[in-house]
């Protein structure tokens, strides 16, 4: 057996320097880049270490596997997996990647609804000098923001938002854990009390048995009539046919949605024709720096693995996050 490290990228989606720079850390090891899957078959018994892409059917029977470094952050892919929560391998993910872009995106939206972008794109297309828009405009400043799941992108939002004026109101699985730019944390069982208060809602929180459609009928109808809900999370989150009657029938103002429960959303989805919707297919994380921050992540990981230190960035594999 000789202990391999796989770097499941396809051919030149990472540089020679950067594999030059996980040899220099592990010299003992052998280290293979392939999105292969009969190439990953071949080697399936030598991996020890594995980053990037890797088969989900092949999990189970990569015997030899001790760290998985995942690229993505989102580990909601173990529900349809399961068998990969018992196998005997630790798994990170990229938490941290996503925080500029995905917090630029969620302030995006808002800043999109507040001065009534939609609307204004629409009148262009059609060639129309539409002014009344500005009739509806409102101000992010002085307005509540309510945070589902502070982690890095939750915080990075908080403080962007404390910026413009916003009061922030957080919520995570630990409050006792504070934020930079959050004014109160709360626990997930205070929400029902917390969405009256809410103009603008966010949903940052991964997909999880306890999470799934955590935003239904009840919750919809306890949001103000003029808050903007935005979901960047996951779109199992959210009861998609109860959200489509908020926005139809008014107990919400708004929807920016970048997740759905089918992606790509299905042709004959009433959400492509709202006009209090804005969607955007699934890009929030996207940024022309993804793959060398979350290289960075996995070399510190490698570094520390390598010395027998605590891995960051820790996934529970039966929490799934």
């Amino acid at each position: 057996m000789m202990n391999t490290i796989l770097l499941g990228f396809p051919p030149n989606a990472i540089s020679a320097d950067q594999v030059a720079r996980v040899e220099s850390i592990a010299p003992d090891m052998r280290v293979i880049v392939t999105r292969d899957k009969s190439e990953i078959e071949e080697v399936l018994d030598d991996i020890e270490i594995a980053a990037g892409g890797f088969p989900r059917d092949l999990m189970s029977r990569a015997k030899n596997m001790r760290w998985y470094q995942q690229w993505g952050a989102g580990a909601d892919w173990l529900m349809k997996h399961p068998e990969a929560a018992t196998c005997d391998f630790v798994l990170t993910n990229a938490s941290g990647v996503h925080a500029i872009p995905i917090s630029e995106h969620i302030i995006s939206f808002l800043l999109a609804f507040a001065r009534r972008f939609p609307g204004a794109i629409r009148s262009q297309a059609e060639g129309k000098w539409n002014s009344k828009l500005g009739d509806s405009v409102f101000e992010l400043a002085g307005q509540t923001l309510l945070l589902i799941g502070v982690g890095a992108i939750g915080a990075r939002t908080a403080q962007i938002a404390e910026a413009l004026g916003m009061r922030v109101i957080g919520v995570r699985r630990h409050p006792e854990q504070s934020a930079p730019g959050v004014t109160a944390m709360h626990g997930f069982a205070d929400l029902p009390q917390l969405y009256p208060e809410a103009d603008a809602v966010v949903l940052t929180a991964p997909l999880t048995h306890e999470t799934q459609s955590m935003i239904g009928e009840a919750e919809l109808r306890a949001m103000k009539p003029t808050a903007c809900f935005v979901n960047i999370g996951r779109g199992g989150t959210v009861d998609e046919p109860a959200l489509i009657r908020a926005l139809r029938e008014g107990w919400i103002a708004a929807a920016g949605l970048d997740v759905f429960a089918d992606e790509p959303l299905p042709d004959d989805s009433p959400l492509w024709k709202m006009e209090n919707v804005v969607i955007t297919a699934h890009y929030s994380g996207s940024t022309p720096h993804y793959t060398e921050r979350a290289f960075e992540i996995f070399l510190d990981n490698l570094q520390r693995y390598r010395a027998g230190e605590p891995l960051r960035n820790l996934v529970d594999k039966q929490l799934g996050y």
